[in-house]
């Protein structure tokens, strides 16, 4: 059989896993291949391509709800939802720019393998908090729904986020619905400028515990920020960022909050609404890295715990690296071309814990890495029975989380 499947309708996907798990040949499961760099690389001789699988099926505004098949762009998806006063609150990133790809290339189905989020996911959550049902094709070829279309929808076993994040290793997913929210009238940054990690964390956590409502907070160490280019709002040096978002009238408020509460840490400016905008996507889609060629790393660890990491491997490798979620999400480039893994991973247990994914290395690195963060003996063995029960012959994405499963 060819070698590439593009199937039309969820039963064609379907024929073509029952043929796969029949003979026991491995499919790459892809939507429009924006993330094929990121995770090992695939054990497969067949590629599963859903970009024909697209289209939104069902939308309701007034409900805050919407259906849409797995291979439809992200860019559509958040064009349509921006046209009727809304959005996907979970901010997902882009990848694609990091990886060497084009911009807004992704589809809702990698959304949702991957368990996107941006910035403001202090305040949002991830993919899987905003996911009501799914519909989808198991590694034995059965079809599989659930959840439904409405928040408050209980089926039994929460499968929609139990494969969120799983790289496509569990399962197909043919069709997804996700609630959205209204989108924020406006919005401002609160900008504090020459803090270190340790002032600057101190300063993030400070404005979180307040009544300001912050959505989203990130420190870029010198030289980082200006990597953003036009995006950087004109910003130079150390730049400490708190993004607040609403009515016109409550933003001003708690800006006012803000500046009063952080007056200490030095002098408070605004970045008005559509610089904010510019600056907080190339904050979350990694912009600062996106034109080096270094091997990047996201840890996630502790906010409180994010500086002392970051500045304890600058000391020892001189990696660049910045703060997002308040410190909670460490964003780490490495020079030179080994991703030196044992040493990030050790990193993070003097920090307290946490886990850390390569993000971006050559094929041949990603080859013979532990590119995700590997799990403790109980875990792993969970991860194995879960896998059995919904690919128990190991056709779907193989390799792309750990070797040989």
């Amino acid at each position: 059989m060819s070698d590439r499947f593009m199937p039309e309708t969820a039963e064609d996907a379907r024929e073509i896993v029952r043929w796969a798990a029949a003979e026991h040949e491995p499919l790459e499961i892809v939507g429009r291949g924006s993330k094929r760099a990121l995770g090992r690389p695939v054990q497969a001789g067949h590629r599963l391509d859903l970009s024909r699988l697209a289209g939104v099926e069902m939308y309701e505004p007034a409900e805050l709800v919407l259906t849409v098949l797995a291979g439809t762009p992200i860019a559509e998806v958040e064009r349509l939802v921006a046209d009727n006063g809304q959005e996907l609150a979970f901010d997902p990133m882009d990848y694609g720019p990091l990886l060497g790809g084009a911009a807004g290339d992704g589809t809702i189905g990698g959304v949702i393998a991957a368990n996107l989020s941006g910035s403001k996911r202090l305040k949002h959550g991830a993919a899987r908090d905003h996911i009501l049902g799914l519909e989808a094709i198991s590694g034995r070829g059965e079809k599989f729904k659930s959840g439904g279309r409405v928040v408050k929808n209980v089926t039994g076993y929460d499968l929609p986020r139990a494969l969120c994040g799983s790289w496509g290793t569990l399962a197909v997913a043919t069709r997804i619905t996700l609630k959205v929210l209204p989108r924020a009238e406006t919005e401002a940054s609160v900008l504090l400028r020459g803090l270190d990690g340790a002032a600057a964390t101190a300063a993030m956590t400070a404005a979180l515990g307040s009544s300001a409502e912050v959505s989203a907070a990130a420190h870029l160490p010198a030289g980082v920020v200006e990597c953003c280019g036009e995006d950087a709002a004109g910003l130079a040096g150390a730049a400490t960022l708190l993004r607040l978002e609403g009515f016109g009238p409550s933003v001003d408020y708690r800006f006012e909050t803000l500046r009063r509460l952080l007056a200490d840490h030095g002098a408070v400016e605004r970045i008005e609404a559509e610089a904010s905008r510019r600056l907080w996507s190339a904050i979350r889609d990694v912009k600062p890295f996106a034109a080096s060629n270094d091997m990047v790393w996201r840890v996630s660890l502790a906010p409180t715990a994010g500086a002392g990491f970051a500045e304890d491997l600058a000391s020892r490798m001189g990696c660049s690296s910045y703060l997002d979620w308040s410190g909670g999400l460490v964003w780490l480039a490495l020079p030179g071309d080994d991703p030196q893994a044992h040493e990030v991973r050790a990193a993070i247990a003097r920090a307290g814990g946490g886990h850390a994914t390569l993000m971006r290395a050559p094929e041949p690195v990603r080859a013979v890495s532990d590119v995700f963060q590997p799990q403790p003996g109980p875990l792993a063995a969970l991860a194995a029975r879960l896998k059995e029960q919904f690919d128990p012959h190991g056709v779907l994405n193989p390799g792309r989380m750990v070797a040989g499963g």
